[in-house]
């Protein structure tokens, strides 16, 4: 059985199999943890995703819509590879955002059980500019990991990366 932890600090520092990226469909980086993780992997994640960005948009769909999630290498990064998803943008509830959070989650786990990556680190996805709920977000992608790991042996540690106390306090707050 897995083992979870919640921990606070910076994403891109984390000797784990996988870290996720909160991305946008683009793939091509942004503000946040997306910036984050793409400044600290250099120009060849950036030349990765923009191959994927273009195959995709080529097959007239975006590069990643929201709830799916594509890998990568890792670049300079400690990791060794990078799963990217897209969150859903927060609009009041009603509009199935739970469901896609839910599913970046799941998207995330599967893709990572699928390559052999036994550890894999999670931000906060969709808690940024992409406005959900904090203790939303917090419990929905517990809950899912949960789930996820009860019925899937592949993947052996889950982390949920808050970058500062607050999250922190959120994610252990929804933990129990």
């Amino acid at each position: 059985m897995a083992v979870w932890e919640l921990v606070q600090g910076d994403i891109t520092r984390l000797r784990v199999d996988v870290i996720v990226n909160a991305a946008n469909s683009s793939l091509l980086g942004g503000g946040g943890v997306d910036g984050a993780i793409h400044r600290a992997a250099g120009p060849q994640l950036l030349a990765e995703c923009r191959r994927i960005a273009e195959a995709r948009r080529g097959c007239g769909g975006v590069a990643c819509p929201p709830g799916e999630g594509v890998i990568t290498g890792a670049g300079r990064l400690p990791c060794k590879k990078v799963i990217h998803t897209v969150g859903p943008v927060w609009h009041g509830g009603g509009q199935g955002e739970g469901e896609l959070l839910a599913a970046c989650y799941r998207s995330c786990l599967r893709l990572a059980e699928e390559a052999g990556l036994r550890s894999i680190a999670f931000p906060s996805i969709s808690t940024g500019v992409y406005g959900y709920p904090k203790a939303e977000a917090a419990a929905i992608a517990l809950e899912t990991v949960r789930v996820f790991i009860r019925e899937t042996p592949g993947i052996s540690r889950v982390l949920f990366v808050c970058y500062d106390r607050e999250n922190l306090e959120i994610y252990r707050n929804q933990e129990g």
